[in-house]
């Protein structure tokens, strides 16, 4: 971490945005777009270089011209980087060429910011792993100038995407592993894969070729859900035998979704979709929705609404967890639990590093992948958003059905996320006993109404209860002392808002 007092972290990554849309297109034959790439150096003596994607030479990459061409004879041990596309792992490049994540780590760089990963699963977070793996401290970009990047990249995403669905690679890269289950497992063979399963991903994914070919093989040679043996038979990795095979628990005991249903009489109804995860989302949507009672019972249009989104709340919930969650933690299951008032979907295993705890709680993390193998197979399948972690989905979901925003805690060794069926289940929950007898009368509405709101002011409160604004804003510090609301901002750019066990910052920011 920074701890310099004279950093601007958003100033610097804002520059190596703005660096970025100076990047030179390489002019290739083959239509290959170029991606744009910005990086900024910043020096303790408050010195701040720059460098884009062929700035010197087409083709050159930002972290070598930066490192090589301008910085080569500097001692940078106490700088720290900003580039606005993760940088390329070892073997990405021809030898002797070195990868910029072993320039950046030969330069002795300990902390770099990084935008954008790159999304073609052969290499995913891979060079932010190399990085990590070598001291180096890595940060996400705000998601806001995140969505920019990707926006100004749109072409050369698009193509990397397309990239990782060829048919064939010319020649194997070997990059670091993210995962034991990048690897084959011996005791399983394609016999194990659900034919339905594939037919399904290969529909949905709009591949022609047919699920029993040699050309779908190596696609799935290509993606790492295969591995070709030393016999040179395909092997199921053990991502591919997660998503696709009929029964992966046993050979993968920590494969599966454990639901369960908590009735009003005392009584448990429990489920285990175990068979391919990319079944699980809906078949465990469809066996909450056919059990518990409709949240919102009436036929109105608005009330079909709210019920919408909160399935699409849920089923976003689900996906996340399996997605995201930690595969080398294998006593723990990802784990679905309902109740008459709230849905809670537990994932085994801490935000990916460098994601907090904190910006989860936020609803507006940076986009970062664990399994990016798995995020690429679901967002093929419509399963999952094509980039990050879904949380915009659930803050817009439950800001358009008018429900409480869902609340990730960390409860070891899982992450847990709980939705909110009502508002009285979430002041429930973060008041306690003692505080809830008090929630009765005005002070039970006027939380109800602010708690269902990302952030509320006085004026709307008056409106949606017809209170005086003196009544409301007694009650609103009443609930203020009780730790429930805060405010935020001054004078006409008041807000009220639920208090949240942490905010996303940048402690390291002068």
């Amino acid at each position: 971490m920074v701890h310099a007092a004279n950093i601007n972290v958003r100033g610097l990554m804002k520059q190596a945005v703005q660096v970025m849309r100076r990047s030179v297109a390489e002019s290739r034959a083959d239509g290959k777009a170029s991606p744009l790439m910005g990086a900024v150096l910043w020096e303790p003596d408050c010195r701040v270089e720059t460098a884009y994607r062929g700035e010197f030479r087409d083709g050159d990459h930002a972290e070598y011209t930066l490192l090589e061409r301008k910085k080569q004879a500097a001692r940078l041990d106490e700088a720290v980087l900003f580039v606005t596309l993760e940088p390329c792992a070892p073997g990405a490049r021809q030898y002797p060429k070195l990868s910029c994540a072993e320039r950046i780590v030969l330069a002795r760089i300990k902390e770099v910011w990084v935008g954008i990963e790159n999304p073609d699963p052969t290499v995913d977070r891979k060079g932010i792993r190399y990085l990590q793996e070598n001291g180096v401290a890595v940060h996400m970009f705000d998601l806001d100038l995140q969505r920019e990047i990707r926006e100004a990249n749109k072409p050369f995403l698009e193509q990397a995407l397309a990239r990782a669905e060829a048919e064939e690679q010319e020649e194997p890269v070997e990059t670091p592993s993210l995962s034991s289950l990048e690897r084959a497992i011996p005791s399983v063979d394609l016999r194990d894969f659900s034919s339905e399963a594939l037919e399904r991903y290969r529909e949905t994914a709009n591949i022609d070729d047919p699920a029993d070919s040699a050309a779908f093989v190596r696609r799935l040679l290509h993606l790492g859900l295969l591995e070709e043996g030393s016999d040179g038979r395909a092997v199921p990795t053990g991502f591919g035998l997660l998503l696709f095979g009929r029964e992966p628990r046993p050979a993968l005991p920590q494969a599966g979704l454990l639901a369960t249903i908590h009735l009003d009489d005392g009584r448990e109804e429990v489920r285990d979709f175990d068979g391919p995860q990319v079944f699980a989302p809906e078949q465990a949507l469809q066996w909450l929705r056919d059990r518990l009672p409709n949240p919102i019972d009436r036929s109105d249009a608005r009330r079909l609404e709210v019920n919408k989104r909160l399935w699409e709340m849920v089923r976003e919930a689900v996906v996340n967890a399996l997605i995201h969650r930690d595969y080398s933690i294998k006593g723990a299951k990802c784990q679905l639990i309902a109740t008459k008032d709230t849905i809670n979907v537990m994932s085994p295993g801490e935000p990916v590093e460098p994601i907090t705890l904190e910006q989860m709680r936020s609803l507006n993390a940076p986009m970062l992948s664990r399994n990016p193998v798995l995020h690429y197979i679901f967002s093929r399948m419509e399963l999952a958003e094509e980039r990050g972690l879904g949380l915009k989905s659930l803050r817009d979901g439950a800001e358009s059905a008018g429900l409480p925003l869902p609340r990730y805690k960390w409860v070891p060794p899982y992450l847990s996320l709980t939705i909110y069926r009502n508002a009285a289940a979430l002041a429930a929950d973060l008041a306690g006993s003692a505080e809830s007898e008090r929630l009765t009368g005005d002070r039970k509405t006027v939380w109800e109404i602010a708690s269902a709101r990302d952030k509320i002011t006085t004026r709307e409160l008056i409106e949606r209860t017809g209170y005086d604004e003196r009544k409301v804003q007694r009650i609103l510090a009443d609930l203020r002392d009780g730790g429930l609301l805060q405010r935020t901002g001054n004078g006409r750019a008041t807000r009220y808002e639920v208090c949240q066990t942490g905010g996303h910052s940048h402690p390291q920011s002068g």
